[in-house]
């Protein structure tokens, strides 16, 4: 009789290359800074204590080759969710630095890696978003990353601004 063990996913050879270099500018960034403490912040036995900004930041990036070994199907692992973690953290952190009050980030996922994600801030909701295929979070390019985290950045300051006594709660 055979006895059921877990398993861990086949990492497709495509992910193990890197793409993401130590003299990306992107990597001096507020956004990719920010993105990275929190990536190390969430390494709870400290195996990215001397890792380099480059290979954190490497996994958020699927290229099209990338993106073209993972099954259109599937459930996020650990890792993914880590990551998708660690970007909404980075961008509720940047929030309150910015806008000097408290954002939480909320966040449900399903097993199957469909959900919601959510940064309040008093009684505003500053980021509302839809997840699917959380298994393929990923960006095209370090640039279109750190773009993607400015702008919700600023978005949710702009609401921010619009609705002051909202935000204070």
């Amino acid at each position: 009789m055979k006895t059921a063990t877990a398993q861990t996913p086949k990492i497709p050879e495509v992910m193990k290359i890197p793409v993401v270099t130590d003299d990306d500018p992107v990597l001096e960034s507020i956004f990719v800074k920010e993105l990275e403490r929190q990536v190390r912040a969430q390494d709870r036995y400290g195996f990215y204590d001397k890792s380099p900004a480059a290979r954190l930041i490497d996994p958020f990036v699927l290229t099209k080759e990338r993106k073209r070994a993972l099954p259109i199907l599937g459930n996020p692992d650990a890792a993914v969710i880590v990551r998708v973690n660690a970007f909404y953290n980075a961008i509720a952190t940047l929030i309150e630095q910015q806008s000097g009050q408290m954002a939480a980030p909320v966040m449900q996922l399903s097993a199957e890696g469909f959900g919601r994600v959510l940064i309040i801030v008093g009684k505003l909701a500053v980021l509302d978003r839809r997840l699917r295929d959380v298994h393929r979070f990923g960006f095209r390019t370090t640039a279109a990353l750190q773009e993607d985290g400015d702008k919700r950045v600023e978005q949710a300051l702009a609401l921010i601004n619009a609705y002051p006594a909202l935000a204070e709660g």
